[in-house]
This record gives structure tokens, sequence and C-alpha cells, in this order.
């Protein structure tokens, strides 16, 4: 095969051309150079790509040269995402490599009203994006025709089956046309996902275009060990004040009450040039969020891992990790918002006691260890509350008993001790 340097090599039409031009798209990264010459032979592939590589450019060039212009009613593509963000970004990519096509599209999704959703699948549908509980909710009201279906793609698989979306698309093979061409993406390639590859793939070719969950080389990564929450904050301010440097930040919590706290805090101390997401905000303040953090006018944007992956920003100077995240594949995710589109990026994470034990899985996941980085002098270490090193030495007792059945627990080890 001769070597693929522009996107002329794909023998794509002048309109998808003219898109792909005025998008920005300069030449394709390795996932496209891969993924598309075997997509456009009719094959179904898996393709193992961490976020920020281009992958869904990699799906959706040639699922538009497939399916030319309009045609019917009923959807011809569907694409599944694991939350409502990643389906409206996938749907914002139609229209813009589309731009030129007079393909219709939408995107369906939880958390907001039917109405609108239904208006739109009733005017015709080439490329239907959805999120797997809602397509199946408007499939069962018999709004959505299946029929049609000859292209199915599963975009971050992995967090499909991190979020138990398993039955729904189980349930959506089972009503899809059997014929078709299927596309799995997902930045890690875990058992589950070469279990659900195997029930639904054909002789699929496997694309991968980095070490499976590895995280991108422009990120520089390092961690400080935290021994409790107020120090984490002490040193998340202390970070902030560096403006210069950290002048596009996202903040991972991996709860919504600690994503409150967190913005609450910046909000009051370091500055008003932040928003705060998560799964109990309503759509419209969540998009609104992103499209003020993507538009530059805000500068910190503070984000459970729901919403994570419909985050898709370039130019973020750092992610920082105030919690370590208890899905080892998350970390890969999370610091991907950074270093995107060949850009340089920094990933800080910030490590308890409790926490140790999942960076060291997180290490073992990536195939590094994160260097670390001691805590600066003028960060205020404050002594632990006594609740919070409770539920620490509880949380530790869990995982040591998850690891070593036979263990015990803290208090009978200073028993044996006094002994």
């Amino acid at each position: 095969m001769p070597e693929i340097t522009t996107f002329n090599d794909f023998s794509l039409n002048k309109q998808i051309l003219n898109a792909i031009a005025e998008s920005g798209y300069v030449e394709p990264t390795p996932i496209q150079k891969k993924s598309i010459p075997l997509i456009q032979a009719g094959h179904d592939i898996i393709g193992v790509a961490q976020t920020g590589t281009g992958k869904t450019a990699a799906y959706l060039l040639p699922l538009l040269m497939k399916l030319k212009y309009h045609q019917g009613d009923d959807p011809r593509a569907l694409i599944l995402a694991p939350t409502r963000e990643l389906a409206i970004q996938i749907d914002e990519e139609i229209k813009t490599l589309g731009n030129y096509t007079d393909l219709r599209h939408c995107a369906i999704y939880g958390g907001s009203g039917t109405k609108l959703q239904k208006e739109n699948l009733s005017t015709g549908i080439d490329i239907l994006v959805a999120t797997p509980g809602r397509f199946i909710d408007l499939y069962l009201e018999g709004v959505i025709g299946t029929k049609q279906i000859k292209n199915l793609v599963l975009d971050e698989a992995d967090k499909m089956m991190d979020m138990g979306f398993m039955p729904q698309i189980r349930r959506i093979l089972e009503v899809v046309p059997r014929k078709r061409q299927n596309l799995l993406f997902s930045a890690t390639m875990a058992a589950r996902v070469m279990k659900l590859s195997e029930e639904f793939l054909e002789f699929p070719m496997t694309v991968e275009v980095t070490p499976q969950a590895t995280t991108v080389d422009a990120i520089e990564q390092w961690r400080y060990d935290v021994p409790n929450f107020k120090t984490k904050i002490n040193l998340l301010e202390y970070l902030m004040r560096k403006e210069k440097e950290l002048n596009r930040v996202i903040i991972f919590s991996k709860t919504k009450a600690n994503a409150n706290n967190i913005y609450k805090f910046i909000n009051r101390k370091v500055t008003k040039s932040v928003r705060v997401i998560h799964g109990n905000k309503d759509q419209n303040s969540r998009l609104n969020a992103i499209n003020d953090f993507k538009s530059g006018g805000v500068r910190v944007l503070v984000s459970t891992d729901v919403v994570a992956r419909g985050i898709d920003v370039t130019e973020v100077s750092h992610v920082i990790n105030f919690d370590v995240p208890i899905i080892y594949e998350d970390y890969v995710h999370r610091v991907g918002r950074t270093g995107r589109a060949k850009l340089s990026g920094v990933a800080i994470t910030m490590v308890n006691e409790v926490e140790v034990n999942h960076i060291r899985e997180i290490e073992k996941l990536i195939r590094m260890e994160i260097p670390k980085r001691k805590i600066p002098k003028h960060v205020q270490v404050e002594e632990t509350p006594f609740e919070e090193a409770q539920m620490m030495a509880r949380e530790i007792d869990v995982i040591k008993r998850r690891i070593d059945p036979d263990y015990q627990g803290a208090f009978h080890e200073k028993k044996q001790k006094r002994r």
C-alpha cells in the first residue's frame, strides 16, 4: 500500500476535502492513516487509540464517503457513545466534516426531554448518534427504525463497559440488521472490551497506534504525595496562583461533593474564571460551561469522570487529578484531555495514603512510574483530622483485604504488636 501523507491519499470527495481544509486538519493522524483504508475496504475493525488522537474523524470520514447523500427516513449509520457530552461532540464533528454534504444527523441522549429529539428523528435521518439508554427508550416507542442501519460504531467502548451498558448494547445488537459493518474504538483493550468484540465483530482487523493504555508522549506527568484533603486544597491554591503557566486547566474529582467544594474554593480564593460540571448539573449548564472553557472565556473547569469524555478542547495546559480515579483506565482519559492535537501538556496527580495502591495499579497499566515531586515549602501541610484519618484507615483495610483475603485488619495488627 502506498504511503499516506495527506487526506487526498484517501480518495475522499471534494466536499469532504473542502470541509477538512476548513476545519483546520493539516495531515492525517496515525489512527486515521491506519483505520480509514480498512474501513473503506469494508472491514470490521477494533481501533485502540487514546483520546486526542483523531479517532472520531478516523471513522467519520469513511462513513461520510459511504453514505454520500441523504436517503430515506431511517438512519443508515448508528454511532453509540457512553455519555451525552461525547454524543454531542461527535454530532458536532459530523456537522463540521459533513458541512458540504446534505447528510442529516442528530444526537439523542438522556438528561433532557425527548420532544425535540423525536422531532429531529421525524424529519428523516442518515447518521444517528446515541447513548444506549436513550436509543432503547425511543426505539421501544417506535420512533427509530433500524432496518436500514448498515454501519454500527461503538465509541469509547471501554467506558461503556465501565458504566454498565452491556445489557443495552446487547439489546441494540438484537434489533439492528446482522449484515452491517462494525467499528469498535476504545482507549484500552480491557478483557470486557475483547469479549464484546467477539460477540459482534466479524473477523475484525485490529488497529493500535500506541501500546494499550499508555499516555500520550507529549504529556508530562508527575505526582505529589499529599496527606489529606486540606493539604490538597493548599497545594491546589499554590499551583493555581501560577496563572501564566496554568492558563487553561481541568481539575478532576471522583465525587460530585468534592467537585463542588473545589469549585467553591477556587471561585472564592483564586479566580472567578471557573466552572464546574458533573452528573447533577442540567444539560444546558454543562454545555455552557464546556463552551465557555473551549472559547477561552473560562480558565478552570472542575469535572467528574462521568462527563470527562465529552470535553474536547485543544490547548489545555494542565490536567490536575485532585483525586486518583478508582477505575484505572479513567486516568488515561483524564490526562488525555491535555497534550491534544500534538500539543504539549502537564498532568499532575495528588495522592493520599489510601490512593497509593490505586496509583501503583495505574502505573502498571500505563507501564511507567509517574515521577514524584516534593510538596513546595510554601504549601502548608495540615494535620489530618481524626474523622478523615479514621475514614482513610477503613478504606486502607478494605484495599488490603481485597489484596490479601487473610488480612484481619489494622486493629488486629496493633493487638499483635502489643503482645
